[in-house]
């Protein structure tokens, strides 16, 4: 056998981790182009339950450090994201953090509705019109935590759907229609979108430019505050106002 010599080359991009639902089919392929590729991004997996129900949210956190253990050894992260809005929404973004940052060596951690929070305050929105995939039980605890935060929502809609496997197949027109009709209420300034196993990366743009307010949603606030605390440069508007704010 013949030995060579080598050189390792430094990290060339911020890294970031991404723990997603076992039911999730959406956010992994929708997350890479929100971040345009300017981070590294490593994906692992939480198990959860084929129904979305409070205790099914609660039981994930368990499950947790278990999921943040797996990511690649040795690694140092700008920023880990739990990729889930009702289960932080349950668990509760602290406790979050406390479960990941146990484990995983990362600058910073954050969630769905942490993100959303942030957004809001760097629109400067506070009333929000909730389109929610999911039954009542989960969307009221989401409205009560963001109302904590200050945020309220005076409209809210849902599908009142509690299979994931649904959830992931609402198309587009179902998606557009809901959004504009919720967002025509005078009482709200944006819309968001709650739910990463929704398919909503490439249809914001479009829902913007038809109710004339800012759309957030699960996934893209999630991608803005992680780059944000990775410390991305603002990032392309084609995918939601928010998305170009430092």
């Amino acid at each position: 056998m013949t030995g060579f010599a080598y050189r390792l080359d430094p990290p060339d991009r911020p890294r970031l981790g991404l723990i997603i639902l076992q039911a999730d089919e959406t956010i992994e392929g929708e997350f890479p182009a929100l971040v345009e590729g300017r981070a590294a991004v490593h994906v692992s997996r939480v198990p959860s339950g084929r129904e979305v129900t409070r205790d099914t949210l609660s039981a994930m956190a368990g499950a947790l450090p278990a999921a943040a253990g797996v990511f690649p050894e040795g690694a140092r992260f700008d920023c880990i994201g739990y990729a889930c809005t009702s289960g932080a929404s349950v668990i509760g973004s602290a406790r979050v953090a406390e479960l990941i940052g146990a484990v995983a060596e990362t600058r910073a951690v954050t969630d769905p509705v942490r993100a959303l929070v942030a957004a809001c305050a760097a629109l400067k929105v506070r009333r929000l019109a909730l389109l929610s995939p999911y039954v009542a039980e989960v969307s009221d605890g989401l409205r009560a935590v963001l109302a904590d935060s200050g945020i309220e929502t005076p409209v809210f809609g849902s599908f009142n759907v509690a299979e994931e496997a649904k959830v992931a197949r609402i198309d587009a027109p179902s998606l557009m229609s809901a959004a504009c009709a919720l967002a025509q209420d005078s009482r709200v300034q944006a819309v968001v979108l709650s739910c990463t196993n929704l398919r909503t990366r490439d249809i914001v743009a479009e829902i913007e430019a038809r109710c004339g307010k800012p759309v957030l949603t699960s996934t893209q606030a999630l991608a803005w505050h992680m780059a944000r605390r990775a410390g991305l440069p603002a990032l392309s508007s084609r995918y939601g106002r928010i998305m170009a704010q430092a």
